[in-house]
């Protein structure tokens, strides 16, 4: 038997939102152009916001597609967004596009990842980065930076442990704090657990940079990550292309004869 679960009054999620992005009800007032009074009213059930409202107050807030929904659903309106599975015929064309850039950047790896950091494609250079990490980490879904910092994933291969999980912890950290997503919480907890993440030492270079042995060499990459700007969908909304590329010309003469 399911229970169903009590979603709490959109003026007490509105109210929440506004806490979690420190904001007092005058910032959001002056941000928004929603006079405090009525901010006020609403949050405490006394005045029922328009759609239009809310949406104004979620882009002032900055809260993700998904939490849109809830706060729409939440006042008793339809959900706006659609939140669609990766093979939906409706995203063919979407996903099909950064496929093509996956393949785009060999001989460099390329991922395409979801708001959780797991593998929803990569091109084939990935694979020489994932070679050796234990079998049950590469089961799907494959979360990337949970194979990064295991210590039966790439740890053991990072020369830089310190720095890389520093960086990919504050990236979690900092996602965490905008989305207040439990499994992002979850996978904070779990990677600061790991051996070389509990501080990031400082980076000499002008990029922190993966210092990682590929067959038997230390090579060092930089990457780059770009997202949908214009997304409308929550799924595509949380999906970035992780690119990596040489931080050096030894990384760039083994990557490219192959």
């Amino acid at each position: 038997m399911s229970v169903a679960v009590e979603v709490p009054p959109v003026g007490t999620l509105l109210r929440t939102w506004r806490e979690r992005r420190r904001f007092s009800q005058q910032e959001l007032s002056n941000r928004s152009r929603v006079s405090t009074r009525h901010l006020s009213r609403v949050e405490t059930g006394k005045a029922h916001p328009t759609p239009e409202m809310l949406m104004r107050l979620s882009d002032n807030l900055d809260v993700p597609l998904r939490e849109r929904n809830r706060l729409l659903l939440a006042a008793g309106y339809a959900p706006r967004y659609q939140d669609r599975a990766w093979d939906d015929a409706s995203i063919t064309v979407v996903m099909d596009g950064l496929r093509r850039l996956l393949d785009a950047h060999l001989p460099y790896p390329a991922l395409l990842l979801d708001d959780h950091w797991d593998i929803v494609d990569a091109n084939a250079a990935v694979d020489r980065l994932l070679a050796g990490c234990a079998p049950e980490l590469l089961e799907p879904p494959v979360n990337v930076v949970r194979v990064c910092l295991h210590p039966d994933g790439l740890a053991r291969r990072i020369h830089n442990l310190a720095e890389w999980g520093g960086h990919l912890l504050q990236q979690v950290g900092h996602r965490a704090e905008r989305t207040h997503d439990p499994r992002h919480r979850a996978l904070a907890t779990e990677i600061a657990g790991y051996r070389g993440t509990s501080g990031a030492a400082a980076s000499t270079g002008p990029v922190i940079t993966l210092e990682i042995d590929v067959d038997g060499h230390p090579l060092r990459f930089f990457s780059t990550s770009a997202t949908l700007s214009t997304a409308t969908d929550a799924a595509l909304e949380g999906l970035h292309l992780e690119t990596f590329l040489p931080a050096d010309e030894e990384t760039r003469r083994r990557f490219d004869r192959r």
